[in-house]
C-alpha cells in the first residue's frame, strides 16, 4: 500500500499540485497508512477550519444524550438573541430588504444547515450584504431562506457552538477539551496554540498567477471574541484521525466512549429528508473557494456529507465526511470499515489540482485493499 500512496503524495508536491501534503488511513485494527510530502508530517499542526463542525456536532449530540439539549427546540430557547435574526429578501434601491422568518429555526436545523444561514463566499446575496453593510459579526448575519426550506451550508454551526455552551453551561473550548479531546487523547487539538504548536504549524499558501504557491499570514485570531463551533480549531492529522476512528467505532475508541452507537448511526443517516446537498454551489469569492460541483444525490447527516451510492473503486454508499476551507478532507466508510484523510494548507478551496490529488489518494487506498 505505502509505495503507491507515497507516489501520489510525492508527485503532488513535485508537480506543484499542492504545496505540502499529509495523508492517513485507519481500519478497525488501527492506523494502516501514514505518509507526507513537503515540509509537513502527521504531527504538523493544521488549521482544520470547517472540520471543526463535526467536533461541535459531537458535542451537541453529547448534550442531547445527557438530556440537556432538545434538537427539536427553537434556537432562541438556548440563544434568545437568535430571535432577532431576519431573512434577507434581496435589495431595493440599494438597501437590504429584511423580514421576519416564516418559522422559528430549530437546533436540528442548525445541525443540518437547513436553518437558512450561509457563508458569503458561497452565496452572492450574503456576500453583497457583507460588502455593502460592512458588518462582520457572524451573529448579525441574516438568513437567506426560511428555516427548513433548503440546504444552505454556512454559519449555522457557529450558532450551534453557542447553543452547546448554553446547554452545557460553560465555554465551548473547555467543554470540548474535557469531553472530546481529553477522552480521545487528542493532545494537539486546540483553539489557542502553545508556542510549540505554533512552531509545528504550516502556513496557508495561496496560488500565484504562474500556478505556483506563496505562503501567507492567514491565521485564526488568538484573542477571539468567541470560540467558533464552525471553524477555528488547530489539529494534527494524527489527532483528528482519532475522531474519525471514534466514528468508525460507533462512538468509542480504545477505552473511551464519548457517543452512543445510536447517535453515531444517526450521524450517517439522512437528516435532511427530501432536501438535497446542492449539486453545484457557485463561488462568490474565487480567492477563497472554487465552485463546488458536488454532483447529485448527496445528503447530510449529523455533521457529515453523506454518499448515497457506491463509488466504484472508492468509498461506499453510507460513507460520511467533510472538509476545511484550507483543503483538508476526511471521510469515514462504515461499510468498508475504513477511514482516511488528506491535509494541505492552501487556497482556493477545491482547487482542481488539490481535488485530483485527493481522488488519486482515495483510488490508491481502496486499490490496496482489494
Amino acid at each position: 500500500m505505502s509505495t503507491s500512496i507515497d507516489a501520489v503524495l510525492s508527485t503532488a508536491v513535485s508537480s506543484g499540485s499542492v504545496p505540502n501534503i499529509v495523508a492517513l488511513a485507519a481500519d478497525d485494527e488501527g492506523v494502516i497508512y501514514e505518509g507526507s510530502a513537503g515540509p509537513v508530517t502527521a504531527g504538523t499542526v493544521f488549521r482544520i477550519a470547517s472540520m471543526t463542525k463535526v467536533v461541535c456536532t459531537v458535542a451537541a449530540l453529547q448534550q442531547r444524550e445527557r438530556g440537556a439539549l432538545d434538537f427539536g427546540a427553537p434556537v432562541e430557547d438556548y440563544c434568545p438573541e437568535f430571535a432577532a435574526v431576519r431573512v434577507l429578501d434581496g435589495f431595493e434601491n440599494g438597501k437590504p430588504v429584511l423580514r421576519a422568518p416564516a418559522t422559528r429555526a430549530t437546533v436540528k436545523q442548525l445541525v443540518t444547515h437547513t436553518a437558512g444561514l450561509t457563508y458569503g463566499f458561497w452565496n452572492a446575496t450574503i456576500d453583497r450584504w457583507q460588502r455593502e453593510t460592512g458588518i462582520g459579526d457572524v451573529f448579525a448575519t441574516p438568513l437567506v431562506a426560511d428555516p427548513g426550506t433548503r440546504f444552505e451550508y454556512g454559519i449555522s454551526t457557529d450558532w450551534l457552538g453557542k447553543v452547546v455552551e448554553a446547554a452545557a453551561g460553560r465555554p465551548l473550548d473547555g467543554y470540548l477539551t474535557d469531553n472530546v479531546f481529553a477522552p480521545l487523547d487528542m493532545k494537539d487539538t486546540t483553539f489557542l496554540r502553545t508556542d510549540d504548536q505554533r512552531r509545528r504549524s504550516v502556513p496557508v499558501h495561496d496560488r500565484t498567477p504562474d500556478g505556483g504557491w506563496v505562503a501567507t499570514d492567514i491565521d485564526w485570531d488568538q484573542h477571539p471574541s468567541y470560540f467558533s463551533g464552525g471553524h477555528g480549531l488547530y489539529c494534527t492529522p494524527r489527532d483528528f484521525l482519532r475522531i474519525q476512528r471514534m466514528l468508525l467505532g460507533e462512538g468509542s475508541l480504545g477505552g473511551a466512549s464519548i457517543l452512543s452507537p445510536a447517535s453515531v448511526r444517526e450521524a450517517f443517516t439522512n437528516q435532511i429528508g427530501e432536501l438535497d446537498f446542492p449539486a453545484l454551489i457557485r463561488t462568490a469569492d474565487p480567492v477563497a473557494s472554487c465552485d463546488y460541483a458536488a454532483g447529485p444525490g448527496l445528503k447530510w447527516g449529523w455533521g457529515l456529507q453523506l454518499t448515497t451510492h457506491d463509488q466504484p473503486g472508492r468509498r461506499s454508499a453510507g460513507s460520511g465526511g467533510w472538509a476545511g476551507i484550507f483543503n483538508t478532507f476526511f471521510w469515514v466508510d462504515p461499510a468498508a470499515r475504513i477511514t482516511a484523510a488528506v491535509y494541505t494548507q492552501s487556497r482556493p478551496f477545491l482547487d482542481p489540482d488539490v481535488l485530483r490529488t485527493y481522488a488519486a489518494f482515495e483510488d490508491a487506498l481502496y486499490a490496496s485493499r482489494r
